[in-house]
């Protein structure tokens, strides 16, 4: 079984409105949702493999998982179509990933994150809120099959989630 984890990047800066987008860091609240909603996703399933875009925010939301996991930020594997991605950046880079890895986060940012998940199974979301993590999983032994596998929804959850 394949579990992979759609997670949108924790609240970013907006302070210096001259940075370049790519470069823009987490808030301080930023950095508290993604550690918080690691720590959640920690009670639900163990991801394995830590796959983000290479923007400063994406970056530091994947490496607060990566801890909680117990990985390191030389752990986080960067690939460059995640930043300003299109649904195919993302049906590309799950198909890469290794078949060795059952359970994968992979962090990017909107629209497409958004348009990407509800491209998967049925359940809408209508915007995935900064530090959102959606989860599907499917029975396929190989992630190079898991475009047009059969896949279920496992949980949807994001930082100001009332019934978390």
């Amino acid at each position: 079984m394949k579990v992979l984890l759609l997670i949108r990047h924790a609240k970013a800066s907006w302070d210096d409105i001259s940075m370049k987008d790519f470069d823009r860091p987490l808030t301080e609240r930023g950095k508290k949702d993604a550690s918080e909603m690691a720590e959640r996703v920690k009670e639900k399933v163990k991801v394995e493999h830590f796959v983000s875009s290479p923007a400063k925010r994406a970056k530091r939301t994947a490496r607060a998982f990566a801890e909680a996991f117990g990985f390191g930020k030389d752990d986080l594997v960067l690939v460059e179509p995640l930043y300003e991605p299109t649904p195919q950046a993302f049906v590309d880079a799950v198909a890469a990933l290794p078949d060795n890895k059952d359970v994968v986060a992979l962090f990017s940012h909107n629209p497409a994150i958004t348009e990407y998940v509800n491209l998967l199974t049925n359940v809408r979301i209508d915007d995935m809120p900064t530090g959102a993590v959606f989860a599907v999983a499917t029975d396929e032994k190989s992630w190079s099959a898991f475009a047009s596998a059969d896949k279920r929804f496992l949980f949807f959850d994001y930082p100001k989630n009332p019934i978390a």
